[in-house]
């Protein structure tokens, strides 16, 4: 016979299933988000019930963080101590807590690094004047009451929050599937707030946004995100906003003294650092940090001169840095359904002073129990001493006093155990007057606290009573300033770098370098061994230099960032990637607009505008299209004057050349152009004969055609023989010149 089966058989999906959603509604409710009540998360409570537990209030002395950590693990949150000091650690924290309940002693962290706290045995800690708001009617019967973890000890499920502490302070956490942000505010303008809608409960979140202007962040800085922008996230409940630092000048120097929430100084003074080695911001000279006690935040950025644009300067670092941050709004949180959602500013408010009510109700319930439970044992007592030697005989005389005194007076049980334990001393007459005056008092008390109970108008007063005595001993004023700027623009380079020439200077192996002015002479600088002169151009440093690689791809980069020609440059091979060992042979650094004739040795070509070999990735963009076995040419400035004629020199290695208009040659982004001079296919296959050089020239111009050490001049006048239409043949230099190696301009 089988035995009975005790369990049953569950498929592994269902089982996953449901233990993956019970994970993920603990995580929701018992740990990532706010209830918004008390605007806690459960190990904020937790930590708070414990440090009320263990008498650590504003007055009283700092206790070890570790005996706190110690009680909330071991009494309520059984998880890791790190995780539960961290948290104690950030609701001591000035900087990232707007209104901190912890006071701490000791190292907290700084705002460079909240998580570079001290270890919690070093460390002391207590509750602030603050955290009264959360605990002071909670003897009061104003919450409900659970088992701890194990069951050994009761925690409270809430605090009974005077203030609505989920906005005051406000919390971000990241659960299963959901996540919140909710940014701290500016307690006098939420109280304003709840009050206004507490009398008029009809009112909209555009009505609201009247008495809160926006998020109030613990480090102040502005807040540049619009009137607009702030009242579509209250209505929606998600969003971002803007923050940014706050600066002023002192004649040379920009002076940081606010930073946005949670922003580290050092890191901001690393990016600007940074961008300083990168030769980026060339206005400013130093970068210091003067902060100190007395000013927590003073960054000092110094400029070149009082004539450069500040505000234009920082606008490029409120672009570039973490001068200015964005800042998620999600406002999550567990209503009093118990249950996550994402809820309006209006909602939010509406059911904070729906539990606000409920709270002060049942703190006056029951404060109004206790009252009638003590005028009901006053009641009593005065019949004892009304005939205080029947009670005294029959306490003596009786065995069950207890009952006789129920029977022959007719009073309840707990009037009779009251009477039985009055001590003999409190039997005079004069404890009978006391005994009459308290039950006048608290006859007075429970009047007016049925009173407020049974009128909504009395107890809407009472709560607006409350609200602003607190609001009065709590609030402050706002730090972080709403204010209008235009957005944040990152500087053009070519608009910030000094306008000075600069000569570009190529070698044969594709070392490139910088030097100061047009009056170097690039053919006297050192080179490394076995390295030489190959090329260079007279540009600006605010300008783009243009490397032109033998296979026709152009690279591209500023001038400045090029390395000083002090040196012996460094190879273009670590900046740009070069494809089938092609070298760069030229380098160009006209104007954006200028025109550049570029042609191949296979004897094309076609011209362009500069603007048109920039290149912004390393593998440089592919320009000029040049025939296997070729190579490209030294690019030619064209200049762009309309109302001058241009003519294109060519000149081949067998001696021929040919003058022809410039006009007669295609404007091309890129490709490989029109034919330049006419090279018979045979040669041109077989190499005999190629593309040697070219230059374009005006009527005014003369260039050399060398051949080897000598070389002959041509002017206009000479140029008539060889003067003809693109693509001709063209004639033949003059004898002992076509073997020419090189042209140049004069």
């Amino acid at each position: 016979m089988s035995e009975l089966l005790d369990y049953e058989t569950v498929s592994m999906g269902a089982y996953a299933e449901k233990a993956y959603l019970d994970y993920s509604m603990y995580v929701v409710l018992d740990r990532a988000l706010p209830f918004i009540g008390d605007g806690l998360k459960p190990v904020q409570r937790r930590i708070i019930y414990a440090m009320s537990e263990l008498g650590l209030s504003a007055q009283s002395k700092h206790k070890k963080s570790a005996r706190t950590i110690g009680d909330v693990i071991g009494k309520f949150h059984p998880h890791g101590d790190s995780a539960c000091y961290e948290a104690m650690v950030l609701m001591a924290q000035p900087f990232s807590y707007r209104y901190p309940l912890v006071d701490g002693q000791g190292n907290f962290g700084s705002p460079d690094d909240p998580k570079s706290f001290a270890a919690m045995r070093y460390t002391e800690s207590r509750l602030t004047p603050y955290a009264k708001t959360l605990l002071t009617e909670l003897p009061h019967g104003t919450v409900e009451w659970g088992p701890n973890f194990d069951g050994t000890l009761n925690e409270p499920l809430w605090l009974p929050a005077r203030l609505p502490n989920l906005l005051l302070n406000g919390t971000s956490g990241i659960a299963v599937g959901m996540a919140t942000d909710v940014p701290p505010h500016n307690l006098p303008e939420v109280a304003a707030a709840v009050l206004h809608l507490l009398d008029n409960p009809a009112s909209e979140v555009a009505d609201l946004c009247q008495f809160i202007q926006g998020p109030d962040y613990a480090t102040g800085a502005e807040m540049i995100t619009s009137k607009a922008d702030l009242q579509s996230i209250y209505e929606s409940g998600h969003g971002s906003i803007r923050l940014r630092a706050v600066y002023q000048r002192e004649e040379n120097d920009l002076i940081i003294t606010e930073l946005p929430y949670q922003a580290s100084g050092s890191r901001i003074l690393d990016q600007i650092a940074t961008q300083m080695r990168n030769k980026k911001l060339p206005m400013v000279t130093d970068l210091r940090d003067e902060s100190d006690h007395e000013n927590p935040v003073r960054i000092v950025i110094s400029a070149r001169s009082n004539r450069i644009d500040f505000d234009g300067l920082m606008s490029h670092l409120f672009a570039s840095t973490d001068l200015e941050k964005t800042y998620k709004v999600n406002l999550n949180v567990i209503g009093l359904d118990r249950r996550p959602q994402v809820k309006n500013l209006k909602v939010i408010l509406k059911e904070w002073l729906a539990f606000r009510t409920e709270t002060v109700r049942r703190r006056l319930q029951h404060r109004l129990d206790k009252v009638q439970a003590r005028l009901h044992i006053l009641e009593g007592l005065l019949i004892a001493y009304l005939d205080i030697d029947e009670v005294i005989r029959i306490i003596r005389e009786e065995e069950e006093p207890k009952e006789k005194l129920i029977a022959r007076f007719k009073l309840s049980e707990i009037q009779a155990e009251a009477i039985l334990d009055t001590r003999l001393r409190h039997l005079a007459r004069l404890e009978e007057m006391k005994i009459r005056g308290e039950q006048a008092e608290l006859e007075a008390e429970r009047q007016k606290l049925e009173g407020t109970l049974m009128s909504r108008a009395k107890l809407k007063k009472l709560i607006r009573k409350e609200i602003e005595e607190d609001t009065e001993q709590h609030g402050d004023e706002r730090r972080t300033l709403l204010v209008e700027r235009e957005a944040a623009q990152v500087m053009d380079e070519t608009s910030i770098i000094p306008n000075e020439p600069s000569t570009v200077v190529l070698s044969k192996a594709g070392w490139a370098r910088a030097a100061k002015g047009h009056e170097i002479d690039p053919l006297g600088l050192s080179y490394k061994s076995g390295d030489a002169y190959q090329h260079h151009a007279l540009t600006r440093n605010n300008m783009t230099t243009v490397f032109l690689a033998s296979d026709g791809r152009a690279f591209s980069m500023l001038t400045h960032q090029l390395p000083s020609a002090r040196g012996q440059g460094e190879p273009l091979t670590t900046r740009f990637n070069f494809k089938n060992g092609a070298l760069p042979i030229a380098v160009i650094g006209e104007a954006p607009n200028s025109n550049i004739l570029l042609s191949s040795s296979a004897g094309y070509g076609f011209y362009t505008r500069m603007e048109n070999l920039y290149s912004k990735v390393k593998a440089g963009k592919q320009v000029l299209s040049v025939p296997k076995g070729f190579s490209a040419m030294v690019p030619i400035n064209a200049h762009t004057e309309d109302d001058i004629q241009q003519y294109v020199v060519c000149v081949t290695s067998a001696g021929y050349m040919l003058v022809f208009p410039l006009s007669e040659l295609p404007e091309l982004n890129k490709g490989k152009g029109n034919k330049l001079i006419n090279i018979p296919a045979k040669l041109l296959k077989s190499g005999e004969e190629f593309l040697l050089g070219t230059l374009v020239i005006t009527e005014n111009s003369s260039f050399l055609v060398h051949a080897g050490q000598r070389y002959i001049r041509f002017k206009w006048k000479d140029l008539e023989h060889y003067i003809s239409t693109r693509a001709k043949r063209g004639n033949k230099l003059p004898q002992g010149f076509r073997n020419a190696d090189r042209l140049e301009l004069e």
